[in-house]
């Protein structure tokens, strides 16, 4: 492992390990690229979760339109890349070219919460969303977890601007009327982007040869980042892994050259990846320490990748294995779809809650084909309230009509989403309709149990 932090002892109960791979990219407003696999580590089966955050997507008066009436076109690229994989987007939030998009397996969606989303502009003196923060807010299996996509200032001589900012972008991150902690007491923050740290003193020359010569670390002394760490107690908190890897700025577009152009801008590290673990409270005599469930973040890869050209930034990513003691094992909502049939096409469908939830008239129940994209993209629903067949000793029954499906064998799921908590608190098994539910002139005979 190149780093790693744990919270606490390892206890005795079951632990789990989710991996999460995480993209930052200023893709100055490009179009998505042809080839995603590298970008993606399509090659790595074990992935549970995506976390991608991009600067600078196109954001033109026309395209901001479109991209309210439609997906933007990278949310598509990712979506019809991940969604066969089983992946499905659980959140997004968009300030102009500030994008950051979550995706996570199906199985996890009952044991994540979306929590909020919140935009912090700090351009044009706080008012415009050039630049500045996203951030989602969440609880994985009962871990608070925050996520923040930025775009700092540019320019060498605005170190002191950008921290100012990366300081106004923690502070903003509060979170009233939702009863979550404060962002600082949050078990895991990762925060991603276009930083725009640069690399001080050294000359153009001296910097490109050391570059040419992979003599990275002869770099890292004069990165403003590093520096930063080593004078602010709050930010040295922020880990990261070692920059291994080529500055990811400036290129010429298309080339994997640096900047030709008459401006020659030194090559710098400004695409960063952090993070930053929950701190503990010290033992004393008098307030001995509690034990602090498991949670431990290892960082398995941190690397640029230079194949992609598109940008005059070249993407970076990294692969963590987040290992955990889940504070919730047991899904809220336990349900699946049972038989017998009626002949109009009906589904019966079965679930039953946990004593501690709390349900709403306008919680539904979701019927998805297996790939689906994101939580609205289901083939039919139906409200809890409606439809109701029967109830009692915490087990309801519901029907849905399956009528307007075309007839497929493709495999499907069902999903309760909770409006109080804003996510889906339940998923089935995936299963299959059979066919001749489908067919018209079907015999009553015919119909069965079914799972």
């Amino acid at each position: 492992m190149m780093a790693a932090e744990s919270q606490g002892k390892l206890s005795e109960a079951k632990e789990m390990k989710l991996s999460i791979h995480v993209v930052t990219w200023n893709v100055a407003s490009a179009a998505p690229p042809v080839d995603h696999s590298d970008l993606l580590q399509l090659n790595d089966p074990n992935l549970d979760i995506y976390i991608i955050g991009l600067q600078e997507v196109n954001s033109g008066i026309i395209s901001l339109l479109s991209d309210t009436a439609f997906e933007d076109p990278w949310s598509s690229f990712f979506m019809d890349v991940l969604s066969p994989l089983s992946f499905i987007k659980i959140s997004h939030v968009r300030m102009q070219g500030l994008l950051l998009i979550v995706f996570a397996k199906y199985q996890h969606l009952p044991f994540i919460q979306i929590l909020s989303t919140k935009s912090t502009p700090t351009g044009l003196y706080g008012y415009w969303g050039n630049k500045g923060g996203v951030n989602i807010s969440l609880k994985l299996y009962g871990y608070y977890v925050s996520i923040i996509n930025c775009h700092l200032p540019p320019h060498m001589a605005n170190n002191d601007q950008r921290l100012e900012h990366f300081d106004h972008i923690l502070e903003m991150q509060n979170f009233k009327g939702h009863n979550v902690p404060n962002i600082l007491d949050h078990d895991l923050i990762l925060w991603i982007g276009d930083m725009n740290f640069r690399i001080e003193d050294f000359g153009l020359h001296f910097v490109r040869e050391c570059i040419k010569n992979q003599c990275y670390s002869d770099l890292w002394e004069k990165d403003q980042l590093s520096i930063a760490k080593r004078h602010d107690p709050l930010l040295r908190e922020f880990r990261e892994g070692p920059l291994l890897f080529p500055p990811t700025y400036k290129f010429d577009k298309n080339s994997n050259n640096y900047d030709t152009s008459e401006k020659k801008r030194k090559p710098a590290w400004t695409d960063r990846i952090l993070w930053r673990l929950k701190r503990q409270p010290r033992a004393s005599p008098i307030t001995p320490s509690l034990p602090a469930p498991y949670f431990s973040l290892s960082l398995r890869s941190y690397k640029s990748h230079m194949m992609y050209s598109i940008s005059d930034h070249k993407p970076v990513t990294g692969t963590f294995d987040l290992q955990l003691k889940p504070l919730m094992s047991v899904s809220l909502i336990t349900i699946m779809a049972e038989g017998p049939w009626t002949m109009e096409n009906d589904m019966l469908i079965s679930y039953s809650s946990t004593p501690d939830f709390l349900s709403s008239p306008w919680d539904w129940i979701g019927l998805y084909k297996v790939g689906m994209r994101h939580i609205n993209d289901y083939v039919s629903y139906v409200w809890v309230g409606d439809n109701q067949v029967s109830f009692g000793d915490n087990l309801n029954q519901v029907y849905i009509n399956i009528c307007d499906i075309p007839a497929t064998e493709d495999q499907f799921l069902l999903c309760y989403y909770s409006n109080n908590l804003h996510s889906v608190v339940g998923i089935s098994k995936p299963f299959k309709i059979p066919l001749r539910f489908f067919l018209a002139g079907d015999l009553p005979g015919e119909t069965q149990a079914w799972i």
